[in-house]
C-alpha cells in the first residue's frame, strides 16, 4: 500500500543476505560511452545519497568506468555485476574467472552481489547454483543473484543455493508501468514467497515514461501520471518510480543516469509517495494497455 512519507533515508534488503541498499539505484549501460566527468559526478550524486546500488555487468563494458569513480573516493555505494553465460561457458570455473576479471576492472577484492547475467535452455541452474556458492565462499562476492529468471528457474536454484546455506538475494528482470509481465508471470509472487528482490531494469521504459506522448498505446497512461506529476510538483519518471516502489517493498528499480542532474532528479523520487487512490488510478490506466 502507498506511504505518505519521506523515504529518502529508508532502505530495502537483498532478500536475507543482511545487505540493504535505498530503494532506488542506478544502471549503468550506458556510462561507458558517456562524458566520464558527467559520470564522476553522476557517482558523486548517488553516493552522497546513501548505499545506493550501482549495477553495471562485463557485458556492458562499464565496470572500468565503475571501477575509476570508486577510486575517486571513499566506496558508499552497493556494487552489482554479472556473468554472462553462454554455450560453453556456464561451469563453476568460467563464473569465478569471469568474477575475477569483474573484480579486476572493478578494483575490487569482493563484489557485493554478483548475479547469472540470463539462464540458458538447456543448461541446469544447479551448474549456476554451484558457482555462485563458489563465488560466496571464496569470499569474492557478498551475495548472489539471478537475471531474467523466471519463476520456476527462480524456485529450483534458490532452493540449491539454500542446500549449501547461501540465500539467493535477487532476481533482476525487466519490470515497469509499460512491462508489467513479472506480475503476471508468477516472478513477483515468487520473489514474495522466497524473500527475494526483484530488481527493476528498465523501470522508465528505455525513456518511455519520461515525458507526454501522443502514442495511442501510452498517451492515456502518459496524461494520468502527466495530471499526477503536476500535483506534487514532480516530473512524469519521479511518478512512474514512485508508483513501482509503491507496488511491493521488494521492488527496486534502477533507471539509468549518466548526468548529475537526472540522478538527482531520481532520487527525488524518493521523497515523497503517492496517495492510494492516484496509485490505484495509475494502475487502472496501465491495466488498460493490456501490460
Amino acid at each position: 500500500m502507498p506511504e505518505d512519507h519521506d523515504t529518502r533515508h529508508d532502505t530495502r534488503p537483498l532478500g536475507r543476505t543482511g545487505i540493504h541498499v535505498l530503494p532506488l539505484g542506478i544502471g549503468t549501460n550506458k556510462w561507458r560511452r558517456a562524458d566520464r566527468g558527467a559520470v564522476l559526478e553522476t557517482y558523486r550524486t548517488i553516493h552522497d545519497a546513501g548505499p545506493c546500488m550501482i549495477d553495471t555487468a562485463e557485458i556492458y563494458f562499464s565496470e572500468r568506468v565503475v571501477g575509476d569513480c570508486l577510486r575517486a573516493g571513499p566506496i558508499r555505494a552497493v556494487i552489482a555485476s554479472k556473468f554472462l553465460p553462454f554455450p560453453g561457458r556456464t561451469s563453476p570455473r568460467r563464473l569465478m574467472s569471469a568474477l575475477d576479471g569483474s573484480l579486476a576492472r572493478l578494483g575490487l577484492k569482493t563484489i557485493d552481489l554478483y548475479y547469472v547475467h540470463y539462464p540458458l535452455p538447456l543448461i541446469d541452474v544447479g551448474v549456476f547454483a554451484e558457482g555462485l556458492v563458489e563465488a560466496v565462499k571464496s569470499g569474492k562476492a557478498r551475495a548472489v543473484g539471478v537475471a531474467n529468471f523466471n519463476a520456476d528457474q527462480m524456485r529450483r536454484i534458490a532452493d540449491h543455493l539454500a542446500r549449501e546455506g547461501v540465500p539467493l538475494a535477487a532476481n533482476q528482470v525487466n519490470y515497469s508501468l509499460l512491462r508489467r509481465a513479472a506480475e503476471t508471470n508468477g516472478v513477483l509472487e515468487a520473489c514474495r514467497e522466497l524473500d527475494v528482490a526483484l530488481v527493476a531494469y528498465f523501470p522508465l521504459a528505455s525513456g518511455r515514461l519520461t515525458q507526454p506522448s501522443d502514442s495511442m498505446g501510452t498517451k492515456a497512461l502518459l496524461t494520468c501520471l502527466a495530471d499526477i506529476a503536476r500535483a506534487h510538483d514532480a516530473s512524469i519518471s519521479q511518478v512512474a518510480l514512485n508508483w513501482l516502489l509503491a507496488r511491493d517493498s521488494r521492488v527496486i528499480p534502477i533507471p539509468g543516469a549518466t548526468k548529475p542532474h537526472h540522478a538527482r532528479a531520481n532520487l527525488d523520487a524518493l521523497g515523497w509517495r503517492l496517495s492510494e487512490t492516484e496509485f490505484d488510478a495509475i494502475d487502472r490506466a496501465s491495466a488498460k494497455r493490456g501490460t
